[in-house]
């Protein structure tokens, strides 16, 4: 038996539990996912998800359930802060429902201490696993539902990838596809490759199958996941490029857009370029972490370029594809950073005019090099070069968004506008959002979008018709 049969008859296990529990109960059984982290967490969350319901579960959003499940992050300290905070009030929801169960998943588990924090101070959890083994969420669940103690298994690492288990979909119409898992990088703040593990591509066989299967669903556009996906195939047998996978991708029928995350500057190549510039299913964003604007700063990161490379590409980028969105990600407060190198990163922003940026206050992540560097920043100073940066980013961005100021786009409908039913939000190719009014039988279509109002970092719309 394979795993993927192996796991698929322990849901079927499950199954026949569940309906016992429910049945003693007289009433259905409830789970909660809660996501923390990035794009690769959601995916993940929604295979864990289709497991859960498959198995028999109702999902809802209410944590005071009979399975709660957080998929933690672990890349910035305030998000483990956030996971502890909330254990405690499971905590109280179990004693009034020792029935409950409580699981840990993704990054944060893969870290000894963290585990060993848990098994101390939070008992009450009831399972915990790390990123290498989700896909034996079935089995893993089938033992907390039938063992008294907490069931921990944590890997090192995996060579596995074991996909075509159930998924349910955040969105019908949209998907993201895990095209690679791990990172080579070692970037010197960054958790991520010694939670994640090294780099290991999917055959592009299987991604084809994969998308041409959601697209036949209803699915009119997919992110293709990756911590760098720049670097995808390289690992395969038979070795084949991002660019050319994004060839592939863009010759399924019925497929609208292709987005992608994250690409890494350092091997960028011209053959990506060429391949976003000549494919109109490719959505005109590139999303090009930049991390820092100082040389010297991006050498103690390990980023392995330097600010003139980072200038040469976008130029290159915004030369060939002029239309296109470049967001990117900044760390502020790295340690040894100086006045000096909070000016040379506005002044990349100012260059590049970025679209958008993530701006973070570096986290001192333990068991990353950085973490054992000398002159760590004093808060005060992190703090003063973070609103420098950030008023930069905002005045770039809202310049940036009024260049397209009444032109008509193309919009991909997402969902009803939260602060009004009236409106409808979408995202543009360039993935900015806009509200425009509109019925929610449009949602899950795309439309053409007058942009009538700038507010900085969205668009007030109406429909123009085709």
């Amino acid at each position: 038996m394979n795993e993927l049969e192996n796991q698929l008859e322990y849901i079927e296990k499950c199954k026949k539990l569940i309906e016992r529990i429910a049945e003693e109960k007289g009433r259905s059984l409830t789970a909660c996912i809660s996501t923390f982290g990035c794009q690769m967490n959601a995916r993940d969350s929604e295979k864990l998800t289709g497991i859960l319901k498959q198995a028999g579960y109702v999902i809802t959003e209410d944590e005071n359930a009979d399975f709660v499940l957080y998929n933690t992050c672990t890349v910035r300290d305030n998000a483990n802060m956030r996971v502890y905070g909330r254990l405690g009030v499971l905590n109280g929801y179990k004693k009034r429902n020792p029935d409950m169960k409580i699981a840990l998943c993704g990054c944060m588990m893969q870290e000894e201490t963290v585990v060993e924090k848990i098994r101390q101070s939070y008992r009450f959890v009831d399972l915990i696993f790390g990123t290498h083994n989700i896909f034996r969420f079935a089995e893993l669940l089938y033992r907390t539902l039938t063992e008294t103690q907490t069931v921990i298994e944590l890997w090192k690492e995996t060579d596995k990838i074991v996909e075509d288990l159930p998924v349910e979909r955040k969105y019908p119409f949209k998907s993201g596809i895990n095209i690679m898992f791990g990172c080579n990088n070692f970037c010197s703040y960054c958790i991520v490759p010694y939670v994640r593990g090294r780099e290991r591509s999917r055959e592009p066989e299987e991604i084809i199958k994969e998308i041409r299967a959601l697209v036949k669903d209803g699915v009119k556009e997919v992110m293709l996941l990756g911590q760098n996906v720049n670097s995808y195939g390289k690992n395969l047998a038979d070795p084949i490029s991002f660019a050319e996978l994004l060839r592939r991708v863009h010759a399924i029928e019925g497929l609208a857009r292709i987005r992608f995350m994250t690409s890494h500057p350092k091997d960028l190549s011209d053959e990506l370029i060429e391949v976003m510039k000549t494919s109109p299913k490719i959505c005109r964003h590139l999303h090009l972490p930049l991390q820092s604007g100082s040389t010297r700063i991006l050498k103690a990161m390990n980023r392995r370029y330097t600010k003139e490379d980072y200038l040469a590409l976008a130029d290159k980028i915004r030369k060939e594809i002029p239309d296109i969105a470049i967001t990117t990600d900044i760390i502020i407060g790295f340690p040894g950073e100086t006045k000096e190198d909070v000016d040379e990163t506005i002044d990349v922003i100012k260059h590049v005019s970025f679209d958008n940026a993530f701006t973070f206050i570096y986290s001192k992540r333990t068991g990353t090099p950085a973490a054992a560097m000398e002159n760590q920043v004093p808060e005060e100073i992190v703090k003063e070069g973070f609103d420098r940066v950030l008023k930069v980013v905002q005045e770039t961005a809202k310049k940036q968004a009024l260049l397209l100021q009444g032109r008509i786009e193309s919009v991909l409908v997402e969902e009803p506008n939260e602060h009004d039913p009236s409106l409808l939000t979408g995202r543009m190719s360039n993935n900015m959002l806009v509200h425009f009014p509109g019925d929610t039988s449009l949602i899950g279509s795309i439309v053409n979008v007058s942009l009538d109002e700038c507010h900085g970092f969205y668009y007030f719309g109406k429909r123009v018709e085709q």
